[in-house]
């Protein structure tokens, strides 16, 4: 390292964000940068650690050392090249990653870890910035032909790399911009759909074709697929949003947190208007049932929708502010966390289950709730309700933000006769196969919801898969 002692001369520096006021008025990232200089002095902190946690608690095998080394010698190119080495898109994960190479880093032990997240992110936009990133065609052509289904972080980094290696890949998405929850799920003040846009246009100018529109299933049969395609993979996501089966549960103004989200940012990329959008939180007291990104996800739309209330629930109790011993470094802290959305104006609480939702017969005003304790029982957690103690919360519009339970079966699944596992995913063996031979899945729709990092690594281990597949077929 260039400074063996730089975590010792210089405090972490984040970047920031923008004032509340300001921020609450527009859907523009929230997240500001540090100047370069500082930059560099951030990535000065590095260790270089005998054994880099980081590097391990990291899905896609970012070698952030020796990026690290590099940004701090001002070599952002180099810094680029060895980054974009292991991640396709260091543009998203260093703006939408919970950065779990953070916890994972030396120096978080003292709550000082290196700023992994915000240096990637400073590395790739600085490179776009200074024309490193250009389109970079592969030289020869296999002739052979792959169809990727689903354009989310999995299905683009399957894409990317097969098209790199010469394959002709199509990319299917059936919404009307590619992207997957990328584009529809993930609000804009956390990630600028131009961000993508520029990705996607680097990626067709290497010759990646994507057809938008294309429901596989639906409005194009799966067996015309298979039948057009040398090998297929499958990255549709994790797309069943999880229900909440109480009484009332149909009353209008209850529903689902991807409908609210999409719905949001279609009407930011001009695709829906305004004055079409059926799910607006402006003047309602909102309830958001769930207590994770999407969840807060949701809080921060409807401040900025200018709802009159939002209050978020969780079933589960209230993370600690601290490690606790059971949940040492370098794992995952599993401690409170606080995102910009809460900092806006949210009331959080704790420990409640939903046992109905009341109102008029047809429009909710309102879910009875009840708190609940968890007790440990032959290492299982059983939930147990709190007598006296339910109530009612008033609501006007409730949004469910309970996760996912697995991909959408009905269509191609069904069609191509996919076996599953027993959590209605994909079954796929260790090469990411189907039970059908040339057919191959990755990201969500294999492993169940998870991070977008997750996704990218599968999507990566599945375009290696099909590749060694293509050139087998072709050697025989």
């Amino acid at each position: 390292m260039g400074d063996t002692t730089g975590f010792l001369k210089v405090k972490r520096k984040e970047a920031g964000n923008r004032p509340l006021h300001e921020r609450i008025c527009d859907f523009s990232e929230v997240e500001q940068v540090l100047n370069s200089e500082d930059r560099m002095l951030q990535a000065s902190r590095c260790m270089d650690c005998g054994i880099p946690f980081c590097h391990w608690s990291c899905p896609v095998d970012n070698l952030i050392p020796e990026w690290n080394d590099l940004l701090f010698k001002g070599e952002w190119r180099a810094a680029y090249e060895r980054l974009s080495a292991t991640n396709n898109f260091p543009e998203f994960t260093g703006r939408i990653c919970p950065a779990i190479c953070e916890h994972a880093c030396v120096l978080n032990i003292g709550q000082e870890a290196v700023t992994i997240r915000e240096n990637e992110v400073a590395i790739t936009e600085k490179a776009f910035a200074e024309g490193y990133i250009k389109p970079s065609p592969p030289k020869k052509r296999t002739n052979k032909n792959v169809a990727v289904i689903g354009s989310g972080p999995a299905g683009m980094a399957a894409s990317d790399l097969l098209n790199k290696a010469g394959h002709n890949v199509t990319l299917f998405e059936k919404d009307e911009k590619a992207g997957g929850l990328l584009r529809f799920g993930i609000p804009d003040f956390k990630l600028s759909k131009a961000i993508i846009d520029r990705r996607l246009d680097l990626m067709v100018k290497e010759g990646l074709v994507i057809r938008t529109g294309s429901h596989i299933g639906k409005n194009i049969s799966a067996q015309e697929i298979l039948g057009n395609f040398d090998a297929i993979c499958i990255a549709i996501g994790a797309g069943h949003p999880l229900g909440l089966p109480v009484e009332g549960s149909e009353f209008d103004g209850i529903h689902y947190a991807m409908d609210f989200l999409s719905s949001q940012n279609r009407v930011n990329a001009g695709i829906l208007s305004a004055n079409d959008n059926q799910i607006v939180a402006e003047g309602k007291r909102v309830l958001v049932i769930g207590g994770g990104d999407t969840g807060s996800d949701c809080v921060g739309t409807a401040i900025r929708q200018k709802a009159a209330s939002v209050t978020q629930i969780e079933i589960l109790p209230k993370p600690p502010l601290v490690r606790t011993p059971d949940n040492p470094w370098p794992y995952y802290s599993k401690m409170l966390k606080t995102s910009t959305s809460h900092e806006e104006g949210c009331e959080r609480l704790w420990n409640l289950s939903t046992l109905r939702f009341v109102g008029d017969g047809r429009i909710t005003r309102g879910a009875e709730v009840e708190e609940v304790v968890w007790e440990s029982s032959d290492d299982k957690y059983l939930m147990k309700p709190v007598p006296g103690t339910r109530r009612v919360i008033e609501t006007d519009l409730v949004l469910l933000a309970l996760g996912f339970g697995h991909p959408v079966l009905e269509g191609l699944l069904t069609e191509l006769g996919m076996e599953l596992d027993h959590r209605k995913n994909i079954k796929v063996n260790s090469s990411l196969v189907t039970n059908l031979p040339k057919v191959f899945a990755a990201g969500d729709t294999v492993n169940g919801a998870s991070l977008v990092v997750n996704a990218i690594a599968s999507g990566r281990r599945a375009a290696k898969e099909i590749d060694r597949y293509l050139r087998n077929v072709s050697a025989e």
